[in-house]
């Protein structure tokens, strides 16, 4: 099992990027030597592709270790699938008859491009699994909708499911049919690419994030902790607990149970909410009512009553622990599918915690997690733009050397 906070610094990826350049350098040199040997460009295709998935696996487990909060687990692990994927589609060409009776350009140029197309390739394959995804999301969707009102709010999964199949059909069809000069076809193409490109980004970023939110919601923490930050989420018109706040608070409460049992070690709770316009009290003092009446002692509770977010109740909860105990070891309770976005604000304010959910309803829980998808979207603009920018170059320009190859 692996064991979260274990690590104290950040995996290493950037030999990948010598490695990329050793490749690149490889495949031109062989392009423009005759004659070409097939057989190591072959293997040496296949060692590289290896390298890369191995290095992000590897880098996907260490930081899991070091942070597992963090926009790099969901990248390590997305992109070591879409270079799996590549490697597969390889694989299967070098085995292939037909593909042995090519020239030695055509060979390269075939493998080539598998690269230059493996955005497509990679949303064929993903497919079947958007596919059940999506209608999964549109299923529950449905229950919610019938459970909760028509709200804008609880149409979100339909709307990613429509936008995730349409993206398909429409970059897959956009593929095929095309006609004109060179120049023509190959500006088509660079433009189908960068929207595949695009497409991608969204979709390596969806099935990076389900990912990583089962690695986190299953995760156990240790039964050493000093705190329990539990984080508020609205109240019942008379002030009171709703049923989902409600369950935050029990699953806090499950927890310092099996730790005082395991260990004898009690924890202190931090009830961090705070008084919103339509509420007659604070998040924090109805969980803390609420904990008295489950006979928790009123020392044992701390309350954090000035935050109106997730990121001010992460960064006044470190404030209170900080007075107290700098060094004390936190845990933060929140509902399951709020787990990896707590933990990217906890890790933003310097506070390593590792993050405990409460279930919700089974038709509630898909939505939710598209709405905490949303928001992670909109979190660290620059970084993704960055990565998006340089998957647009990589596969624009894999595009015009593949055209200029030909």
């Amino acid at each position: 099992m692996i064991k979260f906070d274990s690590r104290d610094t950040k995996p290493k990826i950037g030999y990948l990027a010598i490695v990329a350049g050793v490749y690149l350098l490889i495949v031109i040199l062989m392009l423009m030597h005759e004659p070409l040997m097939m057989v190591p460009f072959q293997i040496v295709t296949v060692i590289f592709l290896s390298i890369v998935i191995g290095g992000l696996l590897h880098a996907f487990i260490e930081q899991l270790k070091y942070n597992p909060y963090s926009y790099n687990s969901i990248y390590y692990i997305s992109f070591s699938l879409l270079i799996f994927s590549v490697l597969v589609v390889e694989l299967f060409l070098i085995f292939d008859p037909g593909f042995s009776s090519m020239s030695d350009r055509d060979m390269i140029l075939t493998m080539l491009d598998v690269m230059h197309n493996s955005a497509h390739l990679f949303m064929i394959l993903s497919a079947p699994f958007i596919f059940v995804f999506s209608t999964g999301l549109c299923i529950s969707n449905i229950s919610l909708i019938r459970h909760e009102g028509r709200r804008l709010v609880n149409l979100l999964g339909i709307i990613l499911s429509l936008l995730m199949i349409g993206g398909e059909i429409y970059i897959l069809s956009d593929s095929y049919y095309v006609s004109g000069s060179h120049f023509q076809v190959m500006m088509h193409d660079v433009i189908n690419t960068s929207f595949a490109a695009l497409y991608l980004y969204y979709e390596c970023m969806v099935i990076g994030t389900i990912i990583v939110d089962l690695i986190v919601i299953r995760h156990k923490p240790d039964y050493d902790k000093d705190f329990i930050i539990i984080l508020g989420c609205g109240l019942m018109d008379d002030g009171n607990v709703t049923p989902l706040l409600k369950g935050r608070v029990d699953r806090a409460l499950q927890f310092a149970k099996e730790q005082y049992e395991a260990t004898g070690k009690e924890v202190t709770f931090i009830a961090s909410g705070g008084q919103g316009p339509d509420e007659v009290n604070s998040e924090a003092l109805a969980m803390k009512r609420y904990m008295l009446e489950q006979g928790i002692p009123e020392e044992r509770i701390l309350m954090e009553d000035k935050s109106t977010d997730t990121a001010e109740n992460m960064k006044y909860s470190k404030e209170i622990i900080d007075r107290i105990d700098p060094h004390g070891k936190v845990i933060y309770c929140t509902t399951n599918y709020h787990i990896f976005r707590s933990g990217l604000k906890a890790r933003q304010v310097k506070m390593r915690a590792t993050g405990i959910g409460a279930r919700t309803k089974w038709y509630f829980w898909p939505n939710a997690t598209v709405r905490e998808f949303v928001g992670i979207l909109t979190d660290h603009r620059l970084k993704q733009a960055l990565i998006i920018g340089g998957m647009l170059a990589y596969y624009v320009g894999y595009t015009l050397l593949y055209y200029n190859l030909m």
